[in-house]
């Protein structure tokens, strides 16, 4: 792999080749290339937008951001962001990383997919969000430097991204639909299980054990 891209220099350390050797383990090219361009998309938002946050640990967080998808690092019962943000602190803890990284790392991940809440978070959580956000929906497509952003595909390529990443984010939790309630990955079960009827909010509440 390239040492740089884009302008951004890929971690080298242990710490961030072990990281990587635990996703290429899953021989899955599609997590593989989409966490790292969400890692250079990040660092480049960060580095144009003169943000103060720790590279190595934003690379840890985009490469374990999917973790949770895969059958390895799935739960029976958490939402799959939560099963990746527990896989990273897990990793991390061997490498007596500090607490407060510790949680920013699992913030990052538990958070990636939470519309109107981490975008305000600190650029460690945020960036990793709009990463995200630009490689699966292209938010802010037009904002980021064009000849960088073509670098990065040719480098990490999307080979046929749009259709493959639906699927994968399917099997990844199809086993606990109840987990996708209150969050946009809810939108997935329903295009697979129209007949899937998730909880509602306003029933929740009215039919509550309270009186009144």
């Amino acid at each position: 792999m390239r040492q740089e891209i884009a302008g951004i220099k890929i971690p080298d350390s242990q710490l961030a080749k072990d990281a990587a050797d635990i996703l290429r383990e899953k021989n899955n090219d599609l997590l593989w290339n989409h966490s790292n361009r969400v890692f250079l998309f990040g660092a480049v938002q960060g580095q144009q937008a003169a943000q103060p946050y720790d590279l190595e640990l934003l690379y840890v967080s985009a490469l374990f951001h999917d973790l949770g998808l895969t059958k390895e690092y799935s739960s029976p019962d958490l939402r799959f962001e939560v099963d990746g943000a527990n896989a990273a602190r897990s990793f991390l803890q061997q490498y007596q990383i500090p607490e407060e990284s510790l949680n920013l790392v699992w913030d990052a991940i538990a958070l990636h997919t939470t519309i109107g809440i981490t975008e305000h978070k600190t650029p460690q959580v945020s960036l990793l969000y709009s990463a995200v956000g630009l490689d699966v929906m292209g938010d802010n497509f037009d904002q980021f430097p064009a000849e960088q952003r073509e670098e990065i595909v040719e480098a990490f390529p999307r080979n046929n991204f749009k259709q493959e990443i639906i699927p994968a984010f399917y099997e990844g939790f199809k086993h606990k639909p109840e987990t996708t309630f209150g969050n946009i990955k809810a939108d997935v079960i329903s295009h697979y299980q129209p007949e899937y009827k998730h909880k509602n909010f306003c029933e929740c509440i009215i039919h509550s054990p309270w009186s009144e």
